[in-house]
Parts: C-alpha cells; sequence; structure tokens
C-alpha cells in the first residue's frame, strides 16, 4: 500500500491589493494537486485552523504581517510547535529586522553601506553623511515607510525620526544610482540552486513618494551572470552559517552591480518572497520537488 499523500499548507492572508496580487499560490497548489498532493491555502491569522493537520506549512503570502508583527511572531510559535514550518522559524524571525544586514557583512558579504539609527541624533549623524539617501525601517516589507531623498530635506529626517518613535530602527543608506535607473535584479535560489533570475524596475521616487503613486512591481525574467549565481550562493550559505539553521528552502538575493560598491547585496528575503512564477514558470517544479521532499523529511 502507498503511503499516504502529504498534506501541505500554503501560508497566505485573507486579501491583497489589486496592484500587488499573490500571483504564486494558485500555480502552486494545481502543481502540488497535479503530484497528488493535499495542498491547500491557510490563512496565517485564522485561529480556526488545525495546523497539527498539515505535514508542512510553507510560508508564502502572508503580506500584512509587518501591520501586525507581534500576532505573527506568536503565530510562528503555534506553528513551529504544530508541524513542520519552511522557512525555519528561527532563520525567519532572524530576517525580520533587516539588521540582520550587518551579520552578513560581518561574514564578508559585500552589502550596501548602512547607518542603523535608534536615536535622532544617529539619524541626523546617518544622513549628514550623505548627498541622497533611502531610509526605511528595519522591519517592513513592501516598500512600507521606505523613501529616496535628499540628505538635506527636512522629510527624510523626519521619516527616520517617525520610524525610531515607533520604536523601531531607520535604515539609513545612500542612493545607489544604478538602483534608481531600475538595475537592481533578484536571484532565486530553492534547496540552495539558482532557477531564475527578476528585474522589477525602479521603486521609488526622489522625494519620498513611490513612482506612480503606489507599490507596483513589473517583473521581468532576466539572465543572470555567473558570477551574479556565486554571489547569491555565497549569501544563501552565510545564512546558513551565521543562523546555524538549515540551508533556505527558498531564497529571494535582492542584488545591484554598482560602480561605486561592486556587486552588492541589497536584501535577502527568506521569509515571503513573491517567487513570480507566473512570469518564470520553469522555476515551479523545483518548488515542488522541495516542498515535498520537505514535507517527507
Amino acid at each position: 500500500m502507498s503511503p499516504p499523500a502529504p498534506r501541505i499548507g500554503i501560508v497566505v492572508t485573507d486579501a491583497y491589493s489589486d496592484e500587488d496580487p499573490d500571483h504564486d499560490t494558485p500555480v502552486l497548489l494545481h502543481a502540488l494537486r497535479a503530484r497528488g498532493v493535499a495542498a491547500e491555502a491557510v490563512v496565517w491569522h485564522d485561529d480556526t485552523v488545525d495546523l497539527t493537520a498539515f505535514d508542512l506549512l510553507a510560508i508564502r503570502s502572508p503580506w500584512d504581517y509587518p501591520e501586525r508583527p507581534a500576532e505573527f511572531h506568536v503565530w510562528l510559535d503555534r506553528a513551529d510547535a504544530a508541524t513542520r514550518v519552511v522557512n525555519a522559524p528561527a532563520t525567519m524571525r532572524w530576517n525580520l529586522d533587516k539588521r540582520y544586514l550587518a551579520d552578513l557583512d560581518a561574514a564578508g558579504i559585500r552589502v550596501v553601506p548602512t547607518g542603523y539609527a535608534r536615536t535622532r541624533d544617529a539619524a541626523r549623524e546617518a544622513l549628514a553623511a550623505h548627498t541622497r539617501v533611502v531610509v526605511k525601517p528595519a522591519v517592513s516589507a513592501g516598500a512600507r515607510d521606505t523613501g529616496l531623498f535628499e540628505a538635506t530635506d527636512a522629510a527624510a529626517l523626519a521619516l527616520a525620526e517617525r520610524i525610531i518613535d515607533a520604536g523601531g530602527t531607520a535604515m539609513i543608506q545612500p542612493e545607489v544610482v544604478e538602483l534608481s535607473r531600475g538595475w537592481e535584479k533578484a536571484l532565486y535560489l530553492i534547496d540552495g540552486a539558482f532557477t531564475h533570475a527578476i528585474s522589477k524596475g525602479a521603486l521609488l521616487e526622489v522625494g519620498g513618494g513611490l513612482i506612480g503613486g503606489v507599490y507596483e512591481e513589473h517583473p521581468e525574467q532576466v539572465p543572470a551572470f555567473d558570477d551574479e549565481i556565486a554571489f547569491a550562493t555565497d549569501v544563501v550559505r552565510a545564512v546558513q552559517t551565521v543562523t546555524g539553521g538549515p540551508l533556505p528552502l527558498y531564497a529571494r538575493v535582492d542584488m545591484v552591480r554598482s560602480r561605486t560598491y561592486g556587486l552588492a547585496l541589497l536584501e535577502v528575503e527568506l521569509v515571503e518572497p513573491a517567487l513570480n512564477l507566473h512570469v518564470a514558470p520553469h522555476a515551479t517544479d523545483a518548488v515542488v520537488d522541495a516542498l515535498l521532499a520537505a514535507a517527507a523529511d
């Protein structure tokens, strides 16, 4: 008798904006079910769901968690106690606060220079070191409370102070000209192996706003060069070394090739990156293979 099909929960939320829909979940559910898996979407804040009924929970698009972080941490504890969760909850907790970039910098990964301000004086000092800056909170997603400013713009300091006054850490980075030109590239690794690369274009307008007034990505599949793949692989291995946890099942490594900084890390997203499977459908099988292996482990 063959073993029963695994039951896999794809962790989502219950509402998405028209500009930023969840493209991945329908693709993943269809592909998993085609393999005989009992797969379903699980709203992370639905307390009526029996998490112990799943062989695996895969965090995919709970994109409202930055508005309720304490609740999300409690849910992670509950899910971790109920079944296997990917990525590993300890790794995700580390990744939720972008001060992890300092850990990766210390581990030898080239990172865009970043100041971490916990006080108003520290924010002023960090702003004064640059001509044009990006200001954002250390805990955020989807470009929330993120702006590109002239460093002398009072709005830059006001945003940093608002983040600090709310109990957060304001990250202050110099503008990378190549980012403003839309040259950021995201490389995806599934079980440590490169699958595809995406460019989504520039998002930030000088003065603190978003281009077009809303957060709206325009993902396009692009080629990745050998040194970019090697860099992304080094980043994921460094994550494993720094956290002491398992190799992330999925990772999005955001990078930019800058004349000033060379090939540098912007962010490694290990919690809920859109995989853009609607743009790179060939990667779907790799994701499904990884989920099935994790569910059987």
